[in-house]
């Protein structure tokens, strides 16, 4: 059954079906699957398809918008169930993001950010609109190694080097 399940996860990340991926997630947490075995055997080998398909131009960000969306919903009930069985995902760094002042954009520093945790990093959300005294203090809190700066329209990007610059 576990094996099953999986592979429906990973289908459902595939075939861009959100609801069933958190639906089949509360399923294998319900089945006592461990947490870990959910993220490495169904999550992410959907994930990893996701991205490769994008890659090749069969998807586009449509695709990618709605994967990420059911990746995040399954790994906020994924979150509590590793801390309540001590367990952590490998921490492969730890990432600070957000939308810089003056632009509100989120779609794409969402789906950054939750495929950046999905692989390993611990992120910190920052939102949009974000003034670079914010940035800063957070990448001094948290000795963050990563730092993604969202900026879709043009007048916005000089915050960017702003950010750079008082990081330098």
């Amino acid at each position: 059954m576990s094996n099953k399940l999986l592979m429906q996860i990973m289908t459902s990340i595939v075939e861009g079906e959100p609801e069933a991926t958190i639906d089949l997630t509360r399923q294998a947490i319900k089945a006592n699957l461990e947490p870990l075995t959910i993220i490495d055997d169904g999550l992410m080998p959907g994930m990893d398809i996701v991205g490769d398909r994008f890659q090749t131009g069969e998807y586009f960000l449509p695709h990618l918008i709605i994967a990420a969306s059911g990746m995040k919903g399954a790994m906020e009930l994924l979150e509590p169930e590793l801390k309540a069985r001590q367990q952590a995902l490998e921490t492969t760094g730890t990432m600070v993001i957000g939308s810089v002042a003056g632009d509100i954009h989120e779609i794409g520093k969402s789906l950054v950010g939750t495929m950046m945790s999905a692989s390993g990093f611990q992120v910190h959300d920052l939102g949009v609109d974000v003034p670079v005294e914010a940035f800063i203090a957070k990448i001094k809190e948290t000795g963050a190694n990563l730092l993604g700066l969202s900026a879709l329209l043009t007048t916005t990007m000089t915050v960017q080097r702003k950010i750079i610059m008082a990081l330098e």
